[in-house]
This record gives C-alpha cells, sequence and structure tokens, in this order.
C-alpha cells in the first residue's frame, strides 16, 4: 500500500468514488461532503507511520434535517454493498470493532464496512464542538472548546457543498471574535509572567533540573503566544512543535527557544527568555491591538533575576477588551487549553462543556 497525504486521499475517495455513486443514484439528493475532524491526516501531519491506525479514504457525507432519517441507513448499507473495494490501491473497508479510528483491511466481497460517516451540518457541530449551530455562541461555549478541534475543522477541506450550508458555518470557528483574542493573549502573558522569576530563583539555588521544568514551561507558554498573535489554533503536544515551524515568527524565535532548552547556565537562559519576549512584544506591537509595549528586561523587585515583566502586557491587553461580557470573565483564567492539559478532558466534548461553569460561577 503506497502512502498519499490522507486528505488528498479523502478527496480521492470522494471524486472517484462517492460522487459518481451519488449522481448516478440519489440524483435528486442535496448533500455536501468534507474531511473535517479527528486525524493527523486532517492536519496534514500524516506520514507512512499513520497508515497503521485511525487513517485511509474517510469522508463525511452531510444531509438535511429533513432527508436524514431516511436516507441515513439506506446511504450506509448503501456504501456497504457498492463502492470500490480499493481507492489508489488502498482498502475502502476497515476491519471491525472500529478501534483506535479504524484499521483498514482488505475486503474482496460485499459487505464492506466503510468509513462514510453520514450526519447533519447540526449534528457534525453538536458531536465535535459540542455547539448549537441555530444559537449564538457565548463567549463560554467558545473558551471551552479544545483548539485541536478548532483546528482540525480550519485545517480539513469541504469537497462539495450542495447544502450550501457547511461552508457558511464552519467560517464561523475560523477564529475567535477580537476581544476573545485579546483574553487569550492576555492570560497566556500571564502564565508567562507567572513563571518568569523563577529560572533565576531555582538556578540560583542550584535546582537544575527544577530550573530545566521552568525554563521548558515557559518554552511551551512562548510559542503559544506565538499561535494566538498569528491566528492559529494549537494542535495536541504530538504535533505542537511541527504545527509551531510553520508559522512566520518560528524562524527567528526558534532558534533562541532551543537555546534556552540547551544551554547548561541559569543566567544565559534568562538572557534567552529576554530576546526571546523582544521578540514576540516585537510582534505584538505590529498588530496595533495596544499602546506600544517598551521592551525591557530588568530586575524582579530587588531580586537578582532579569525579567521582561509580562505583566504589563496582560493589563494593556485587557484594558483593550471592549465587550462587556468578556471584561466581565475571569481575568486569569483563559481558554481551555491555557488551564487544562488532560487529554481525556479534552478529547470528550461533554467534559468540555461542563467548563463553561467555571466562567459563570466565578
Amino acid at each position: 500500500m503506497t502512502f498519499i497525504p490522507g486528505l488528498q486521499l479523502s478527496e480521492v475517495f470522494f471524486s472517484q468514488a462517492i460522487q459518481p455513486l451519488m449522481a448516478a443514484f440519489f440524483p435528486d439528493l442535496a448533500y455536501s461532503a468534507a474531511r473535517l475532524g479527528f486525524g493527523s491526516d486532517v492536519l496534514g501531519f500524516d506520514t507512512p507511520m499513520s497508515m497503521d491506525h485511525g487513517w485511509g479514504p474517510k469522508i463525511d457525507l452531510f444531509l438535511s434535517e429533513d432527508d436524514y432519517e431516511g436516507y441515513q441507513p439506506i446511504l450506509d448499507s448503501f456504501f456497504a454493498q457498492n463502492l470500490p473495494f480499493t481507492i489508489q490501491g488502498l482498502p475502502t473497508n476497515f476491519a471491525e470493532p472500529f478501534a483506535d479510528g479504524g484499521v483498514m483491511k482488505h475486503k474482496e466481497s460485499y459487505p464492506i464496512h466503510h468509513m462514510v460517516s453520514i450526519i447533519t451540518v447540526g449534528r457534525f457541530f453538536a458531536d465535535y464542538l459540542g455547539v448549537d449551530i441555530h444559537r449564538p455562541l457565548t463567549p463560554e461555549r467558545w473558551l471551552t472548546i479544545p483548539q485541536q478541534r478548532l483546528a482540525t475543522i480550519r485545517a480539513g477541506k469541504v469537497f462539495y457543498d450542495g447544502l450550501d450550508q457547511l461552508t457558511t458555518h464552519r467560517e464561523k470557528f475560523h477564529w475567535y471574535p477580537q476581544d476573545l483574542w485579546l483574553y487569550l493573549l492576555a492570560n497566556q502573558w500571564r502564565r508567562i509572567d507567572q513563571l518568569e522569576p523563577f529560572i533565576g530563583r531555582t538556578g540560583s539555588v542550584g535546582d537544575e533540573l527544577g530550573c530545566r521544568l521552568v525554563t521548558a514551561q515557559l518554552v511551551q507558554d512562548l510559542m503559544r503566544v506565538g499561535f494566538l498573535i498569528e491566528k492559529q489554533c494549537t494542535p495536541y503536544i504530538k504535533w505542537f512543535g511541527s504545527a509551531f515551524q510553520k508559522l512566520k515568527i518560528a524562524e527567528i524565535l526558534s532558534p533562541l527557544l532551543k537555546a534556552m532548552l540547551e544551554i547548561s547556565h541559569w543566567e544565559e537562559r534568562e538572557t534567552y527568555l529576554g530576546q526571546a519576549c523582544g521578540v514576540l512584544i516585537d510582534q505584538h506591537n505590529l498588530l496595533e491591538i495596544t499602546p506600544p509595549i517598551k521592551k525591557e528586561i530588568s530586575p524582579f523587585y530587588e531580586r537578582p533575576f532579569l525579567v521582561p515583566h509580562s505583566s504589563r502586557i496582560v493589563t494593556a491587553l485587557l484594558d483593550a477588551i471592549k465587550d462587556p461580557s468578556i471584561r466581565a470573565l475571569p481575568p486569569h483564567l483563559g481558554g481551555i487549553n491555557q488551564f487544562i492539559d488532560n487529554t481525556d478532558v479534552l478529547d470528550d466534548i461533554s467534559h468540555c462543556k461542563k467548563l463553561q461553569n467555571l466562567y459563570e460561577n466565578d
């Protein structure tokens, strides 16, 4: 089996198999088709190794609410009996049960166990993002959608939009409203503000392991500022570094962050921290979303640790927020990816929705 990028495979699957069958046997049925959900293939990070599970010819086929109940079982059975056994030399059949997102398995007789997911636009967004597309999206709901899911909605591809709905609703989740973006940026700088003096504090007492741990956390938080500045959602940790390298700022920032991790003296780590923050402040100022922030590295109060005093940026960003509903949010909570990294929570949208209470009850 020869590897081709999974998103490309899904598009070929649609154009060479799904679309001809729909045209021939269901010519009057309105539908849309896309690949938007889970998978490294959707984000463009799949490799030949990805073929061992959760990868293959996959399509989300969208029907109208009026047609769904009647046609969903018909189409599911129809594809099981009529899809080609292979596409681009790869099986359209998946072994059962569909463990780990499904594993391709060659089969030369019907029925085949396909990965054509038949759903409605509303049900897809309810299941995948936990939102009702017919109601306004509140700040609390925006903030409790894991960025990994927003990233796949944005990175995936709509192959055909016969319903004339999917593209419109997908674009709503391209990026946060302006004031929520400022809120997220403020809270990302707040995380840096909380840790910036601890490179010196741990290093000065000879806690090399602790100093490296603080440094590594700061590196990740600085990278997250870069994502936010360029209005890009973060994937989960496996692809975090790969996605960062696609940012424009990575060319300048990556050498400084690598030096922070590799250098053996805490004083030099502080120096690189200041330089990295200076790069981000320069990019921040180009956005013109706050009054210009001065690049400043100076002692942490009376202690001999040099820090960028990130709290200045936090204050400027919070002051720039105009929407009263966002100004009323807990000022130092942020989005779900800024205060939780538990995979079992972030992978379960029902758990994520429950966290809205953190904003409402503060």
